[in-house]
């Protein structure tokens, strides 16, 4: 009797232990852990200062790039474009100057005028959001990240970057008249290319 008793308790024993017991894949903790420390502002600034700036100097110039389009979109498309998924947004990272022409409450019109082309091409100055400058210059790895979350995260804080570092004194000092020079980041739809509202993201941008 007392054997049995015994034997009752212990099975009650390993059966709270085992239930009170939580087992977990390694590469599951580790993934939760990552995606817990991630931080989206401190990568952004990295990529910012060691990826992007370093880069700007790759920049196709925004007529030379309009004329291949005009020309040959597809090879324009393959050769100059990133994308970090299918479909038919894609992404450039563009240089240019040219003289402003009107200071719009959300952007800056600007006209870009060579021997053989004379463009129009709008600098947005407000509304700063999307993937363009994050993905233009083909140089984040999607497959650094846990989640889409931290991936657009990272987006976010570039774009807040350019909001708060890039475009305050611009906006405060820019009149019509002035000549400027940029560089930044455009999106193009593949399929429904219009060449005629071209607006730039910019990540330089200068008064001259």
């Amino acid at each position: 009797m007392k054997i049995s008793k015994y034997i009752i308790a212990f099975v009650v024993i390993v059966a709270v232990a085992y239930n009170a017991v939580y087992f977990k894949k390694l590469d599951e903790v580790k993934a939760s852990k990552a995606a817990k420390d991630f931080n989206a502002a401190q990568y952004a600034a990295t990529f910012w200062n060691t990826k992007l700036l370093p880069n700007l100097n790759k920049a196709i110039d925004v007529t030379r790039l309009s004329f291949m389009l005009s020309r040959d979109p597809q090879t324009a498309f393959e050769n100059y474009s990133h994308a970090l998924g299918i479909g038919n947004l894609r992404y450039f990272l563009v240089s240019g100057k040219g003289t402003v022409e009107s200071i719009n409450e959300n952007d800056v019109s600007v006209l870009i005028q060579t021997d053989s082309i004379k463009q129009k091409i709008t600098i947005a100055t407000e509304y700063i959001f999307g993937n363009a400058v994050r993905d233009a210059t083909g140089l984040i790895d999607i497959n650094e990240f846990n989640n889409t979350m931290d991936f657009n995260n990272v987006s976010a804080e570039i774009n807040k970057t350019i909001r708060e570092k890039v475009l305050p004194a611009f906006r405060q000092q820019v009149k019509k008249g002035n000549p400027i020079v940029f560089t930044g980041a455009i999106e193009l739809n593949k399929e429904h290319l219009d060449l005629s509202r071209i607006e730039v993201l910019p990540v330089e941008i200068k008064i001259l």
